[in-house]
């Protein structure tokens, strides 16, 4: 059985959550988040919400648990947000922000663009600094995992752009011999 499937998710003040043809939206002080939800497991919604299967296959117990998390995502972002941070090392390396494109000079002979999507916000602590926030946790990671894909950190020097908090393993490198 699956334990997250399980789980029943109590409902925050100010959300209210509405069950429409298998699309589950839920509002919340910070906006609102929409989830087209499987033929295969049904929610049940009062003071609790508890998700369960119709079925006993490998796809639905698949579909319990995940359905319980991403509920329980959607209810933790419309209340408190989703934020992630990042930093970049190097010698020039820098972030900045114009209106809705994130510039990333990281060593090219170009800057890189990303654009920044709808529903999210970077804000820049520093030049080398910049934190991501949004309601909603798969486009802000996606966002995060995009920007860190422009150059990843390596492990000689550990230059590049790293999750704030990221432990890169060092490699030693060449060793002069006598």
């Amino acid at each position: 059985m699956s334990r997250i499937g399980k789980r029943v998710l109590k409902i925050p003040n100010d959300v209210t959550i509405e069950n429409n043809d298998n699309k589950l939206t839920v509002k919340g002080p910070k906006g609102s988040l929409t989830l087209p939800l499987s033929s295969l497991v049904t929610v049940n919604i009062s003071d609790e919400i508890t998700v369960e299967r119709k079925k006993e296959t490998k796809i639905s117990k698949q579909m319990h648990g995940t359905t319980n998390a991403n509920i329980q995502n959607m209810l933790k972002g419309v209340t408190e947000g989703f934020e992630k941070s990042l930093e970049i090392l190097g010698v020039g390396y820098r972030f900045s922000l114009k209106d809705d494109k994130l510039i990333i000079n990281a060593g090219y002979s170009n800057p890189k663009e990303i654009t920044i999507p709808k529903g999210l916000t970077v804000e820049s602590i520093s030049n080398t600094e910049i934190i991501i926030k949004g309601i909603d946790k798969q486009l802000v990671g996606e966002l995060a995992a995009n920007i860190r894909k422009v150059r990843k950190p390596e492990p000689y020097k550990g230059k590049g752009i790293r999750y704030k908090g990221e432990i890169i393993r060092r490699k030693e490198g060449k060793k002069a011999t006598k």
